[in-house]
């Protein structure tokens, strides 16, 4: 009876489990399934940040071109330009001021829109947007009698409403209307409002006569957009104190380059027969460089277009993009500014100075910028 029980019990306590071919085959299929959800979340993740990258890209872009539109709408603002004999745009390329009251930097002139032609591997273009900010929106004001006969340098008008202390002031003598004689200079004082005669004072006499004319230009400030080295579209000439700063900021980053061209119109035949119709797209080069350019051929120039070109931050396994094919073709592909032509080619995108350059993915925003003050004085002479 005992050997029976004892054998009964034995049986109770016997135990099952998996056998060590199982197991092993367990592992096998739990780790298959571990490298699918890691395939599958690497596959997810590397199009999250392309999708990521590309929206990152296309914000950048949209905001750089909205800064550079919004101060290129409102080039030139200031200057006289309600016929060709008040015309500013008749004055030498040499008449410029010193907007900043810095000796250290550059005086700048009143051409609204000047592009500088990119140089180097990268090659970005850069920018100058010049305006004023004076409430008189470009009226000149013709000096009267009774000028200079106090000071050599003060001017009696009819109004100086305006006008302000410290603003950037243009007197022009329309004695020989085809070579204006222009003075940028500034305004040391002003009669109060009310008192009679009405007279401004300016840091010289030049062209301080009767029968000429003056036009207050308030702030006379150049904005200058660049891409600096670290992929960031810079602006400089905001104001500091009242004073316009030179400093480059940083306002937009993943901006790899940027291209522009004027757009000029044919040249003029006679007074009164100006066009504003663009012709062609020109590179700031040769006769349109900004160190060659003529009164005549500034008064072409109707229009910029741009080119700016952002970059998802995503670095590629493989090439992803080309060179533009090429640039005065109407469907070009890879890397391009726009659509070209014959008698107008697209400016080249070269970021060869990255040797990755293939292996990101690039967004390219392009617009058109009519440079309003020049079109509204059409008739200006040539």
């Amino acid at each position: 009876m005992w050997l029976t029980n004892s054998k009964s019990c034995h049986k109770t306590l016997k135990q099952q489990g998996f056998s060590l071919v199982e197991l092993m085959i367990g592992l096998v299929i739990g780790l298959m399934v571990a490298l699918v959800v890691t395939n599958v979340f690497s596959v997810f993740e590397k199009q999250k940040r392309t999708t990521t990258g590309s929206s990152d890209a296309q914000t950048n872009g949209a905001i750089a071109l909205y800064n550079l539109q919004r101060d290129a709408q409102s080039a030139g603002y200031g200057l006289p330009v309600y016929g060709s004999t008040f015309s500013p745009y008749n004055c030498p390329m040499a008449t410029t001021v010193d907007h900043d009251n810095n000796g250290g930097t550059a005086n700048i002139g009143m051409s609204p829109i000047v592009i500088t032609d990119g140089v180097g591997q990268n090659g970005s273009d850069t920018i100058s947007i010049r305006s004023g900010d004076s409430m008189r929106g470009g009226v000149s004001m013709p000096m009267v009698p009774g000028t200079a006969t106090i000071l050599p340098n003060v001017v009696q008008v009819d109004t100086n409403i305006g006008c302000a202390v410290g603003d950037v002031a243009l007197a022009v003598n329309y004695a020989i209307p085809t070579a204006l004689n222009c003075n940028m200079t500034r305004v040391t004082a002003l009669t109060a409002a009310g008192v009679s005669p009405a007279t401004i004072t300016l840091a010289n006499a030049n062209n301080v006569a009767a029968g000429n004319a003056v036009a207050c230009l308030g702030v006379w400030d150049e904005f200058q957009y660049t891409v600096n080295a670290n992929n960031q579209l810079t602006r400089s000439g905001a104001l500091v104190g009242g004073v316009p700063s030179v400093a480059p900021v940083p306002i937009v980053t993943d901006i790899v380059n940027m291209q522009a061209q004027y757009g000029v119109s044919a040249v003029t035949p006679a007074i009164g027969q100006a066009s504003n119709q663009v012709i062609q797209w020109v590179d700031a080069t040769g006769i349109w460089d900004a160190a060659a350019i003529t009164p005549s051929n500034r008064n072409r120039i109707k229009a910029i277009r741009v080119a700016v070109v952002a970059r998802n931050g995503l670095l590629e396994a493989a090439n992803v993009t080309a060179a533009c094919s090429a640039l005065d073709a109407a469907n070009p592909t890879g890397l391009c500014a726009w659509a070209g032509s014959t008698a107008s080619p697209a400016p080249a995108v070269s970021l060869v100075a990255d040797p990755n350059w293939m292996r990101y993915r690039y967004r390219v925003y392009e617009t058109i910028i009519p440079i309003k003050n020049v079109i509204w004085s059409r008739q200006t002479l040539q």
